[in-house]
C-alpha cells in the first residue's frame, strides 16, 4: 500500500495548502500507481505531514525553505513512466501549498522508496504486490 511523507520546515506552507496538502499528495500517489479510486485505496494511501521546528533545516548556502517528499510503495508498482509523472506531480503539488512558483521546483525533491516484495505488512499480515494487483483488478471489476 502507498505512503506518502513530506518534510517541511514550519510555516512554510501557506494556511491553505497546509491544510489540503496531504490529501492532495496521496490522490496523486494513488493516480500514479494506478490505484482504483475507491475507499479501500483511498484508506490504505497513508499521508503524513512532518513539520521541521526553526532552524532544523538549512542548506549550505542560505535558509530557504526546502521540501521532501518520500514516497514508499510496493516494488513494481511504478513504471519509469509513472515515476516520472508522480515526481513531477507531486513537486508541482508542494510548491503550491506553499505558494512558490515553479522556478522554486529545486527546492523540492521526491524520493521513492519501493519496498521489496515479501518486506511489507499490515493487519498482521505479509503483503504481496500480487495479492494488491488481484485486489485492484477485482474492485474495477466489481465497479
Amino acid at each position: 500500500m502507498p505512503m506518502i511523507r513530506l518534510t517541511a520546515p514550519a510555516g512554510a506552507l501557506t494556511v491553505e495548502g497546509r491544510a489540503g496538502v496531504q490529501k492532495d499528495l496521496a490522490a496523486v500517489l494513488l493516480r500514479w500507481e494506478g490505484a482504483p479510486d475507491t475507499a479501500f485505496f483511498r484508506a490504505q494511501a497513508w499521508s503524513y505531514l512532518v513539520e521541521l521546528p526553526e532552524g532544523a533545516q538549512t542548506t549550505a548556502e542560505d535558509d530557504a525553505p526546502r521540501f521532501l517528499v518520500e514516497v514508499t510503495v510496493p516494488q513494481g508498482a511504478l513504471s519509469e513512466r509513472r515515476k516520472s509523472g508522480l515526481v513531477e506531480e507531486a513537486t508541482k503539488t508542494v510548491l503550491a501549498a506553499a505558494g512558490l512558483s515553479a522556478e522554486e521546483a529545486p527546492r523540492v525533491w521526491v524520493l521513492v522508496h519501493e519496498q521489496p516484495d515479501g518486506t511489507w505488512g499490515a493487519g498482521g499480515s505479509v503483503i504481496r504486490y500480487a495479492d494488491l494487483v488481484a485486489f485492484a483488478q477485482q474492485g474495477r471489476n466489481d465497479a
